[in-house]
């Protein structure tokens, strides 16, 4: 298996596009599985369309079903934090991707994002993973 670590900063944004860093490590790797993990309590991992108005949709279905009020026990942090540990159950903390010839296996519209609703911490690590098959 081989890894990597990426650095993100997602500032105040809620999805930070992935795919073309997991592409670029992809690239010479053949054919198999690539596992992207975020190790954080307030993140997850998606496969959604871009671009298309997707995001705000996301944010406002997020908020729908996981509202910023103070209505959370875990209650540390700015207003929200408590759903944003909650979320992780609805957005998974990783997804997998085939791997064909060195290219992500992805649909026409689809593209890999970190979802983050936690502002209170903009930096974040993903892990990318390749299993060769």
């Amino acid at each position: 298996m081989e890894s990597t670590e990426l650095a993100v900063t997602t500032g105040n944004r809620l999805v930070t596009d992935l795919t073309n860093e997991i592409a670029r490590f992809c690239a010479d790797a053949g054919d198999g599985l690539v596992n992207v993990f975020v190790p954080h309590a307030t993140a997850g991992v998606a496969i959604i369309e871009t671009g298309s108005g997707t995001e705000p949709d996301l944010e406002l279905a997020l908020e729908g079903l996981l509202p910023t009020k103070d209505i959370y026990r875990h209650r540390h942090g700015s207003l929200g934090h408590g759903r944003d540990h909650v979320m992780p159950a609805f957005i998974s903390p990783s997804v997998s991707i085939p791997v064909i010839n060195g290219r992500l296996a992805l649909g026409t519209w689809q593209s890999v994002v970190l979802v983050d609703p936690n502002g209170d911490n903009p930096q974040r690590q993903v892990r990318i993973s390749f299993l060769a098959g």
